[in-house]
C-alpha cells in the first residue's frame, strides 16, 4: 500500500490537532480531525478511517474514568446509547445513499450551528429528569449524525455538556457515547459495503500521532484557561465550517 507524502502529512496534522484538543478537553478528536480529513480524502474514507482511533481512545477514557459510572446522573445513559445505536443505522444509510456534497454541506452547517449554540447559550442546563426523558431522542440524533457525517458532538456532546456535569463524569459520559457509536458504526459500514481494509490499516496507523499529541494537549490545558482554549476551538471549527459550506 502506497501513501502520497502530502496526504500522509495532512492525516498526521489533522489527527495531531484533534489529539491535542482531546488531550486538553477529553473530547474533540473527530470534531477537529474529520472535517480536515473529509476535505482531502472524501467523507466515506474519513469516516471509515476514524473508527479505529475512536474505539481505542474512548475505551481508554471510559476505563480511566470508570468510577463515574456510579454517579446517579448517569441514569439517562443506557437509553441514550440505545437511541444512538438506532441512529447509527439510519445515518449509515444516509452516508451510502445521499450525495457526498450534500452530506459535506450538512456537516459544515452543523459545525456552524454548534459554534453559534456554544456562543449563544453557554449556561443552559439540562436537569436529570429532562435528561432521562430527552436522552433517547438526543442519542438517536447524535447517532444519525455519527453515521452520516462521522461527527456526533453537535447533538450528543452538546446535550451532555448542557447537564453541567463535573469533569470526570462528563468525560466518562461523552467517551462512553463515542465508544458505543464507533463500535456500532464499524460493522454498519462493513455491512453497507463502505469499509475498506486499507482504511482499517490507516486507522491503526492513526493511533501513532494521536498517542504522541494527546499528552501535549494535557500540557497545554495546564497553561491556558479553559475559556481561552474553548475560543481557539470555536474559531477553528467556525473556519472549517465556512470552508465546507462554501465548498472551498
Amino acid at each position: 500500500m502506497e501513501f502520497e507524502f502530502g496526504r500522509l502529512a495532512v492525516m498526521v496534522l489533522a489527527l495531531g490537532a484533534g489529539a491535542i484538543v482531546k488531550g486538553a478537553t477529553g473530547m474533540g478528536l473527530p470534531l477537529v480531525a474529520l472535517p480536515v480529513l473529509t476535505t482531502f480524502f472524501g467523507l466515506q474514507h474519513a469516516v471509515g478511517l476514524m473508527c479505529v482511533p475512536l474505539i481505542f481512545t474512548n475505551a481508554w477514557q471510559v476505563w480511566r474514568f470508570r468510577a463515574a459510572a456510579n454517579d446517579d446522573r448517569m441514569a439517562f445513559l443506557p437509553l441514550f446509547l440505545v437511541g444512538g445505536a438506532v441512529g447509527i443505522g439510519l445515518g449509515t444509510w444516509a452516508l451510502t445513499s445521499l450525495p457526498e456534497r450534500a452530506l459535506v454541506l450538512t456537516l459544515g452547517i452543523i459545525l456552524l450551528c454548534y459554534v453559534a449554540l456554544r456562543l449563544a447559550a453557554p449556561h443552559f442546563v439540562v436537569g436529570p429528569v429532562l435528561a432521562r426523558r430527552a436522552g433517547p431522542l438526543a442519542g438517536m440524533g447524535g447517532g444519525v449524525l455519527q453515521g452520516a457525517t462521522g461527527i456526533s458532538a453537535p447533538i450528543g456532546v452538546t446535550f451532555i455538556h448542557a447537564m453541567s456535569l463535573d469533569r470526570d463524569t462528563h468525560v466518562f459520559a461523552v467517551s462512553t457515547m463515542f465508544l458505543l457509536y464507533a463500535l456500532v458504526q464499524l460493522p454498519a459500514l462493513s455491512i453497507a459495503g463502505v469499509m475498506q481494509p486499507q482504511w482499517l490499516l490507516e486507522g491503526f496507523m492513526a493511533l501513532l500521532p494521536i498517542l504522541l499529541f494527546m499528552p501535549l494537549g494535557q500540557a497545554i490545558a495546564g497553561r491556558l484557561s479553559r475559556k481561552a482554549f474553548d475560543r481557539m476551538i470555536l474559531i477553528f471549527l467556525g473556519l472549517i465550517g465556512v470552508k465546507m459550506v462554501l465548498g472551498l
